[in-house]
This record gives C-alpha cells, structure tokens and sequence, in this order.
C-alpha cells in the first residue's frame, strides 16, 4: 500500500506540475482554429483567436499587407481607424463587411499585464473577388524569326487570377509540342502572369489572339479578338533604304566639293580692307596762295 500511495502521489504531483508550470513561468499559449479563412467581399467574417496560460491577458491584433502594417486591435480595443466596422471580442475580431483591401495576414497577439508572457499565432485572410475583363497588349504584326511577346491581365481578381490563351477561339497548351495544331509554333505560355512569347515567330504564328482570366469565383472573363500578322523581314525595303541614303550622302558631298573648288566658300577680301597715305613735299608759293602741307589719296 505504500509504494502504491508513493506512486500515485508523484503523479499527481507531476499532473499538478504539468497545468501550472506554464502558470508560474510565464508559457502563455495562443491557437488560431483556421490558418486561411476565404470570405466573398462585402460579407461579415469572423477572425477567431483563442489562448490560455494568461492570468491577465493583453489583446492586439496586426494587419500585415504587403510593405504596409497596422494595428487593428490594441490593448483589448479596436483603433480609431477601424472602431466603424470592426468589433472586438476576447474569442476573435468581427468584420461587419469586408472589401479587397481587407486582404492579407492578421496576426493575433497575446501578453500578460505587467509581464514577460506572451505569445502570437497569425491567420490569412482572403476576400473573394471575381476577375474583371483583362485588357490585352498584342502587336498587330510580327517579323518572322524575331521575339514577340504578348500580354494579358486584369486588377480586381482575389486572389490572383490566372490567365488561359485562345488563337482563333481554340485554346492553346502549355506546351506547344504536345498539341498536333500548335506543333509548328515555339512560345512559352505563363498561366501566372498572363504573358505569351513567341521565341522566335514562325509564319503559323498568324491568327487572331484573346485571353481569359479566371480565379475560381464568378464567370471567367475573355478579352477582346485582336489579330496578329507573322510577315517576313523586308530584305528589299531595307536594301533600297541603304542606296537611296548612300546616293544623297554621295550627292551632299559632291555639292561642297564643287563649291570649294569654285571658290565660293573664299572670304579674302581684296582692295577693300586699308587706306593709303601718300606724303609729299610743299612747293613754294607766294604768300596769298594757299600753302598746302600734305595731301591725302584715299
């Protein structure tokens, strides 16, 4: 009876050690049920948070989005900035109506007054968003054996939308190699981020190009048709551009030759820069004639 009564004594002593050793130490413990939470914009969600091991517990709430981090919840109580559509609770925060700009990670954090315990766990937040009509950017004609790329996307999906590509209405594969009707051509097709390149184009290339973009909610939405020409490089054109400059470059030069040799570019002045002065002795003269001195020839 003894060693019995020894060892259910040391277990209770180590279950009593187990539930309030994290009392004591300050080992605080904060659970979030849901680490993504998917909501339709405009509809109430709750963002639920649950912790133990606080005698006097501290609620704050973070919003991290993207480079961008603000409070929603400090000190037990909602901020300024979202006290009109958010309400506080020791078991979570309520949105009454969330919008896209409501997306991203919400960090839930938990300490004692006056202590060092503490503790955090964070949930993502997605507001569900249908895609809107994406805007496409195709050239309207292509050379042959050059790069071509075209681009295709839209703002308003949440989350991110991805983007399918369409010639002529058929849809086109991932790879080309794997699709008898696109075999002939050589691009690469990003689902992510809406870009088509053709590297190099091929005069199968031709045709009329339009995207779709789709993210699992709402319809799917498909750009406008806009048409793309595979052309060959105009060896000719080119050809004729080179010889009519090199003839006008031939003739400018052959114009200043010609005016140097005929001097018209000569600007020595001749007879027409100086005066001369010729001195000459004065004659006798009689008293009542006029005595010149000196004459001058200009």
């Amino acid at each position: 009876m003894g060693t019995k009564a020894k060892a259910g004594g040391k277990q209770l002593l180590l279950f009593t050690t187990a539930i309030l050793c994290p009392l004591v130490l300050g080992k605080g413990t904060v659970h979030i049920s849901e680490p993504e939470i998917r909501v339709p914009e405009n509809n109430p969600v709750k963002l639920p948070c649950s912790y133990s091991g606080f005698s006097s517990p501290r609620v704050e709430w973070k919003f991290v989005q993207g480079d961008t981090t603000s409070l929603v919840c400090y000190n037990n109580k909602i901020t300024a900035s979202y006290e009109d559509r958010v309400t506080f609770s020791p078991s979570g925060i309520t949105f009454q109506s969330v919008t896209r700009k409501d997306n991203g990670m919400y960090t839930c954090m938990v300490s004692e007054e006056g202590g060092n315990n503490y503790g955090e766990a964070s949930i993502q937040l997605i507001v569900i968003v249908p895609p809107s009509k994406p805007t496409v950017n195709i050239p309207s004609s292509a050379t042959i054996g050059n790069r071509a790329v075209l681009t295709c996307s839209e703002q308003d999906g949440s989350p991110p939308s991805e983007y399918i590509w369409f010639k002529d209405g058929i849809q086109m594969p991932t790879d080309p190699k794997n699709n008898r009707a696109f075999i002939n051509s050589s691009y690469t097709l990003n689902q992510k981020s809406g870009e088509l390149v053709f590297d190099p184009v091929t005069g199968s290339d031709t045709g009329e190009y339009s995207c779709q973009a789709q993210n699992g909610y709402g319809t799917p939405m498909k750009s406008e048709a806009v048409r793309m020409e595979a052309v060959e490089l105009n060896v000719g054109g080119i050809v004729a551009a080179v010889l009519v400059t090199l003839i006008l470059l031939g003739v400018l030069i052959f114009g200043i030759w010609f005016a140097y040799s005929r001097g018209y570019f000569d600007r020595t002045k001749k007879g027409t820069s100086s005066k001369k002065v010729i001195y000459s002795q004065p004659t006798a003269r009689s008293e009542g004639e006029f005595k010149q001195t000196s004459s001058f020839l200009v």
